[in-house]
């Protein structure tokens, strides 16, 4: 368990939507929020010029104290840490990173639009879950979560039913099975048989989801199992989802990705919030 929550701040619209959903997040985990502006000298070295720095640093402090700023406005009662960071904006937060519980960051871009780097490279390499914030209304109460019986998965339908549990919604599992490419070598001759292949692949979303139904009694679940590709029944099931969690890799990623496909998909496209987990 870490011990704070953090946010990147950079004074843009998508990271004050983080910062917001940031403070709700440190609240309802009983947490302290860790507010972070990361700058960095944009020249070589050798233009650098002491006053200038001092200037641009000045700069960088007050769009932190404008993150701190909108992030009690937001929740008046959360306690506030802010953390003016020197470097690439990756490097910093994830050295930052190492005793949190959860990092938030915007999205940068509109729904169905790439995102920035940092963003993804987070994503793919954090030790904790990486909530990337996009702007959307608040009309859903429902987490959605992406199932296929890998490490990750189980983390993140831990994370998915920790989410439902301190907001009060309800989890919707998913299973998207039809995805030959990917399948475990034991898998492939059920691809010719759909019925078959809902059985085996029902009964693993039901064998993944029941541990965590016992241990959140009072979350009410529900499964969908859907022969298509996961995630074609991910992005559409995102539409109403209040929030996406997804495993960074799932069954059918390759070792050297730390994002597998289906995971960077939902990342890129979902029109809402999405919650990346790293296997426990």
């Amino acid at each position: 368990m870490g011990s704070h929550v953090l946010v990147g701040y950079d004074g843009t619209k998508e990271s004050e939507h983080a910062v917001h959903w940031a403070a709700r997040e440190a609240r309802l985990r009983r947490l302290p929020l860790t507010v972070c502006h990361v700058w960095r000298w944009p020249y070589p070295d050798s233009y650098v010029d002491a006053d200038t720095v001092t200037i641009v640093k000045r700069m960088a402090d007050h769009i932190l104290d404008q993150g701190v700023a909108l992030a009690h406005d937001a929740v008046p009662a959360v306690r506030i840490v802010k953390r003016l960071l020197d470097g690439p904006p990756y490097a910093a937060l994830m050295h930052e990173a190492q005793t949190a519980e959860v990092i938030v960051v915007g999205s940068h871009q509109p729904g169905g639009v790439p995102l920035g780097s940092t963003s993804i490279r987070l994503a793919a390499t954090a030790h904790c879950p990486v909530l990337v914030v996009r702007d959307r209304p608040e009309t859903y109460s429902e987490v959605v979560v992406g199932v296929d019986g890998s490490a990750a998965s189980d983390a993140a339908l831990a994370f998915a039913y920790e989410e439902a549990t301190l907001r009060g919604w309800a989890v919707r599992a998913v299973y998207g099975s039809w995805e030959p490419s990917a399948a475990p070598n034991g898998d492939l001759a059920l691809y010719g048989d759909s019925e078959e292949l809902r059985r085996v692949c029902g009964a693993r979303l039901e064998r993944a989801v029941a541990p965590w139904q016992a241990k959140f009694p009072d979350v009410t679940t529900r499964t969908a199992l859907d022969l298509r590709p996961p995630r074609e029944t991910l992005l559409e099931e995102a539409d109403s989802a209040g929030l996406v969690v997804v495993g960074n890799r799932g069954v059918g990623g390759l070792e050297p990705l730390r994002l597998g496909a289906t995971s960077s998909a939902v990342l890129q496209h979902a029109p809402g919030t999405v919650a990346i987990v790293p296997p426990a």
